[in-house]
């Protein structure tokens, strides 16, 4: 069984244990999500968020399913919630005496006196369906127990307030909630409320509305004795196909959980944890989900994170076919970025490379030959559509053989961050890694060349002449400058010695050009935090310490200097390169894993200490990298 506990100092305060926050995922990209303390404190928290078209539209249907105990007269409630005056009413977790993960199915316990109850909640791996098995564990008789469900038919980045119209039809077993979401349990009866003016205490946080409205339907109700559960279930697909028992929902959860452990190889608790994290952002296709709550199908964050999500995870079957996949989408020598928005975007200049290495992994890793050959003519294409020039600007310079991107209006490298529509790091001119990537994707299609029967010769000949042409262009060697590598050159205010973590992954990939322990050492001593590397040294005049506030605060502070966890890999496999020290790289991070999303690694922190999650609280790179680069360790 795969583990994780809030010992009771989480569970004694609202303000711990309101911070910690669990995830179930569906396999199509929705989820069920929220916080140990039961408290919803963000917009996008549910028991039944469903996926639909494109992949990152999701829709909240429902939102809470409060259980009240009825003991004589009295009526306790379990749930819990902040109303927009400030005010707590359930106060339900003060109730709270333990929360777990077990191979990832959360479990609630509640006691007051004698009587314990217990909460248990898993989703259908392949449908928008979620089960919830309350057990009345302890009692001195029988207790009976109603479930209030609270919900709402929404998009998850808004919200909605209440009307009279919400449409609750009887179906057998439960009812239907306009037509979108149905729910099945015992004894159901109509009522029909809306609850005004619930709030989110980390929209407030991130500058945006905290306040919906959410409709109370009614009530399922049951007595129970000692020992006794009671079911519901909500589905948002094919209303009139009722998923399976809520029980055996729960053990095909845990059954499968074990399954993909067993698979992984994890070697001890925290690559248990890691292995059910990464299941999270696969989703069938297969295509990976960047990050949840709001993130959906990013093609960099994908490739990034492929040799973590799917190599170390023993999933090269899905792999092979994402890889298959993705060659199918290029366009012009560029995979879109994203379709989240609803339109297709090529609007990256690196996701195309790091797919490039994604192959060149799989083929190291696995020997499949006969993948790499297939996809050779699309790998072909992106050589040379990227020789010729594409989009944005893209082209490789033929004076030094090195790729140029982009003008100061855009943003195209994964520093993409904007404010008001200006790019706050825009990196234009030839950027690091993607000259790092660029000489790998060279190397590799070489190599694909030569096992398909090709003759490869100009590929190495532009190979080596980038390969000069880096080690000459970005290192910068004048003065007291040891270990400074340029982070852009030829960029339009000239060279850029700017210390950020990207030159890493030119000692970290394979094929890397540099081999500079100097340049590890000082992204050691200046980037390196518990929870991963600084994305721009605190010494630089442009660093911002805090990534808070409202969303142009926020992204302002995205690259200049908050912590993003995804970089410890190419820290810890550059640090091995060139025999730096890597004693503690991880510890922050595994401590991390049971402290904000439980089991799971968040998009990024604060830069300045005690650093803060922030961001996604489970993203899939950042899981990806750490996974591989405890395997990096052997530990």
């Amino acid at each position: 069984m795969t583990r994780l506990a809030l010992g009771p100092q989480r569970l004694t305060s609202l303000e711990h244990s309101a911070t910690c926050e669990w995830l179930v995922t569906d396999g199509l990209g929705g989820y069920a999500m929220g916080t140990a303390a039961g408290l919803r404190t963000r917009r996008y928290h549910g028991l039944l968020v469903a996926a639909t078209q494109p992949p990152g539209a999701r829709f909240l249907g429902l939102a809470a399913l409060d259980p009240v105990l009825v003991i004589g007269d009295a009526r306790l409630r379990l749930g819990t919630h902040r109303w927009a005056d400030g005010s707590l009413a359930p106060r339900g977790f003060t109730h709270l005496t333990a929360f777990t993960l077990d191979d990832g199915v959360p479990r609630w316990r509640w006691q007051i006196g004698a009587i314990i109850v217990e909460r248990e909640l898993a989703m259908v791996h392949g449908r928008p369906a979620v089960a919830i098995i309350d057990r009345l564990v302890a009692a001195p008789d029988a207790v009976r127990l109603e479930l209030e469900p609270l919900c709402t038919w929404r998009g998850i980045h808004g919200e909605r307030h209440g009307d009279a119209s919400a449409e609750v039809t009887r179906a057998e077993g439960g009812f239907v909630f306009e037509g979108q979401l149905r729910l099945a349990g015992p004894d159901f009866t109509p009522d029909v409320a809306w609850y005004r003016g619930v709030h989110h205490d980390e929209e407030t946080a991130r500058g945006l509305p905290p306040t919906e409205d959410l409709c109370r339907t009614g009530t399922f109700s049951a007595t129970l004795e000692p020992g006794d559960a009671v079911a519901v279930t909500a589905w948002a697909d094919d209303l009139a196909d009722v998923p399976p028992p809520a029980r055996q929902i729960l053990d095909a959860a845990r059954a499968r959980a074990a399954r993909l452990v067993a698979r992984s190889g994890a070697s001890d608790e925290v690559e248990r944890l890691l292995t059910l994290a990464a299941d999270q952002h696969i989703t069938t296709g297969p295509a990976v989900v960047a990050g949840y709550p709001w993130f959906g199908d990013w093609s960099r964050d994908t490739m990034t994170a492929y040799e973590g999500l799917f190599l170390e995870t023993g999933r090269v079957d899905e792999g092979r076919t994402l890889l298959q996949r993705a060659a199918d989408s290029v366009s012009e020598g560029m995979l879109p970025n994203t379709a989240d928005s609803g339109e297709v975007a090529y609007s990256t200049v690196d996701a195309t490379l790091w797919f490039v290495h994604a192959v060149g992994r799989h083929l190291a890793r696995t020997g499949d030959e006969d993948l790499a050959v297939s996809l050779l003519p699309a790998l072909t294409a992106i050589i040379d559509d990227h020789r010729a020039g594409t989009r944005y600007d893209i082209a490789v310079d033929p004076t030094d053989g090195l790729l140029r991107h982009g003008t100061p209006e855009v943003a195209l490298t994964w520093m993409d961050a904007r404010v008001a529509g200006t790019p706050i790091t825009p990196r234009a001119g030839k950027a690091v890694e993607v000259n790092a990537l660029w000489l790998g994707a060279l190397t590799v299609v070489a190599a694909t060349t030569t096992l398909a029967g090709g003759d490869p010769g100009q590929l190495e000949q532009l190979r080596d002449a980038t390969r000069a042409s880096f080690r000459t262009r970005f290192p910068r060697h004048e003065g007291r400058a040891v270990g400074v590598v340029h982070d852009v050159v030829d960029g339009p205010h000239g060279d850029d010695p700017t210390t950020r973590p990207n030159a890493l992954l030119a000692v970290a990939l394979p094929y890397a050009p540099l081999d500079d322990p100097a340049l590890v050492e000082r992204c050691r001593r200046e980037l390196l935090t518990p929870i991963g590397l600084r994305s721009l040294a605190p010494t630089d005049h442009a660093y911002v310490g805090r990534h808070r506030g409202d969303a142009a605060a926020r992204d302002a502070a995205y690259h200049q200097g908050t912590t993003w966890p995804w970089l410890v890999g190419a820290f810890v496999e550059a640090a091995q390169r060139t025999g730096v020290a890597t004693d503690g790289a991880l510890d922050g991070l595994e401590a991390h894993l049971g402290e904000w999303g439980l089991g799971s690694v968040s998009e990024t922190a604060d830069g300045d200490a005690p650093h803060h999650a922030t961001g996604c609280p489970f993203q899939a790179w950042s899981v990806a990298e750490v996974l591989r680069a405890r395997r990096l360790l052997g530990r």
